[in-house]
Order: C-alpha cells, then structure tokens, then sequence
C-alpha cells in the first residue's frame, strides 16, 4: 500500500518555510502543518509565523496547528523554574526538544488527528516532511518506523541555506531569524549578545534561570555548560565587544528547523 497522508513539521524558521514555499512551488499540499511551541520563541519567530500563515492560506495551503506540551507547565521556562533546573541540553541531553517538540507532535498525529487512525487501520504509514537542508545531509537519517516515514525534501531538491532564502524571497515573503528558544544552551556567543542588546527582559530571564537552578547544578555553571551566561555577558561588555556578528546557524531541534 502507498502512504499518502503528508505532514509537516513546521519551526518558524528558514528551513521549514522554503519546504512550505517549494511544495507550493510544485503544486503538493501537505494535509497537515503542525509547529510545536515551546512558549520561548523570541518576538519575532512569532510574529513571522502570523505573517507566513497569511501567506499559506493565500496559497491554498492547510493552516498551521500549533501543539504544545503545556499541562503540569505551561512553558518550557517554566519548567526549567519550578524544578530549579535548566535546558536539558545544558547538561548534554536533548530532552527538551523530545518533549516539547516531538512528542508534542507525535501525540497529535496519534491521538487527535482525524485521519490517522483509518490510515494505519488500513496499513499506511503517515509520511513526515521536515525541513533539514542540503548542508546538512548528515541530520538527515531519521529511521522509518511502522507509524511513520520521513521525507527531507529541501535535500532531495538540493536546496541549501542560499536556495531557502532565495525561495522564501521569491515568496515576497519577510526572511525569518533563527528559531529557537531565547535561552536554549546551543545558542552562540554572537547571538546571546544579540539577545542581551536587543531583548534586555528577555536576558534578564536567563539570568534569572540560572540564578534560580544553582543550588542544584554541580559539574555545570550554568546555559552555557562550563560558563554562565551572565558572567559572559558582562566580561564582554567589560572588554568591549569581542564577538563579531555572523550569520545565524541552525539548531539541532527534532523538526530540523532553525
């Protein structure tokens, strides 16, 4: 039997967005669109995903379902503060983005999707589309499973970190910024300064993450593993800047999405 049923996992980044823009391109409508919110998406990487959801209906696309894993907490930042902890990938885990992105995703698929249980009664798989590029072959190599299967069409078009911008350009559409959460562990040094300039609360929070899980952190101190983000911050602005812009990479979420 053929799998039929596509769904997309969409991350408010460059990635996901030009997968979107290509199978608009090329006449394919996904039947789902699903963006697992964490509740720690800088400003921007929501108000992109408002401007791109016009876009989709525009073009006859499926809306986007926003899922979450919002039940004994209502975000991930909350999480991280009642338990007095941080980001799992602080202590070289990526549970975080198992829980909060994936599972949110798997679960809505299983448990809330309408057509999924005709279509695995019925001996289909739900194929699963998931923006990782041409650059980045190697992320690639998620195994099949007798749920699911999963398509990389960004490297099946060839299509790299140049290709997505210039068809999310195409789209006359505003290039989206990096997505992921404002106080993820994998952030680069450029871009926690970034953060502390533009979004002053926003790294006051951070901060505040750290100072709340130190009692219980031991061979780590604090986001950025063997180093706080605070401590770093202010030695920079102490020496002066000595982290130059570059462009954003993307982060190794389970949606492949930057």
């Amino acid at each position: 039997m053929t799998d039929k049923l596509l769904a997309v996992s969409y991350g408010g980044g460059v990635n996901s967005t030009a997968l979107l823009i290509g199978y608009a391109e090329r006449g394919i409508r996904p039947d789902l669109i699903l963006f697992a919110d964490t509740g720690g998406e800088l400003p921007r990487t929501y108000a992109f995903v408002e401007e791109f959801k016009e876009w989709l209906k525009s073009h006859d696309m499926p809306e986007i379902t926003v899922v979450s894993n919002a039940r004994s907490h209502e975000s991930l930042e909350d999480e991280c503060l009642t338990n007095k902890t941080l980001p799992s990938l602080a202590f070289g885990f990526r549970g975080c983005s198992v829980k909060w992105k994936r599972q949110p995703m798997d679960r809505y698929i299983r448990d809330e999707w309408e057509p999924t249980k005709a279509e695995w009664e019925a001996g289909r798989r739900i194929r699963r589309a998931i923006g990782i590029d041409a650059g980045e072959t190697h992320r690639g190599k998620i195994p099949d499973d007798k749920r699911f299967t999963y398509e990389f069409p960004l490297i099946e078009w060839n299509w790299g970190r140049d290709e997505c911008i210039e068809a999310i350009e195409r789209a006359d559409l505003t290039v989206p910024g990096k997505s992921a959460c404002w106080f993820c562990p994998a952030l680069k040094k450029h871009e926690i300064l970034r953060l502390a300039d533009e979004h002053p609360a926003l790294f006051d929070r951070c901060v505040a993450m750290e100072h709340n899980a130190k009692e219980n952190l031991r061979n780590i101190r604090g986001l950025g593993r063997n180093w706080s983000w605070e401590e770093f911050v202010s030695g920079d602005r102490r020496q002066g800047r000595l982290f130059p812009e570059t462009q954003d990479t993307p982060c190794m979420c389970f949606d492949g999405e930057d």
